[in-house]
């Protein structure tokens, strides 16, 4: 299975791209990166590897992602984090990403 999706905003090929490709600021906090590859974790309930394949500046990327059993889910938040959050990301400057869990600080003694 693939997913697909398209949207059209009033921006360089290279501001999309910049935005694609800065996954944390749309995707997740989260998000660990080591070279090519990086990984996406959502608590214990959901990790995956993302291999980047190709990648173009200003024209193309392309991931490879390990197959899951997890379409319907992850093909729900796909359309939110790619339809909602990465557009808001090219169009305001602000994307919606899972935002990373700051445990509180120790109070002063």
């Amino acid at each position: 299975m693939s997913f697909t999706t398209s949207f059209t905003v009033d921006r360089t090929p290279q501001q999309v791209f910049d935005a694609f490709t800065d996954v944390r600021r749309w995707w997740s906090e989260e998000i660990e990166h080591a070279g090519d590859e990086f990984e996406y974790h959502y608590e214990e309930v959901h990790r995956c590897r993302v291999r980047v394949t190709e990648s173009v500046p200003g024209r193309k990327v392309t991931w490879l992602v390990p197959e899951y059993e997890c379409f319907d889910v992850c093909h729900k938040a796909w359309t939110f984090y790619v339809g909602t959050s990465l557009r808001d990301l090219i169009t305001t400057g602000e994307g919606q990403p899972n935002r990373r869990n700051v445990l509180p600080a120790e109070p002063a003694r």
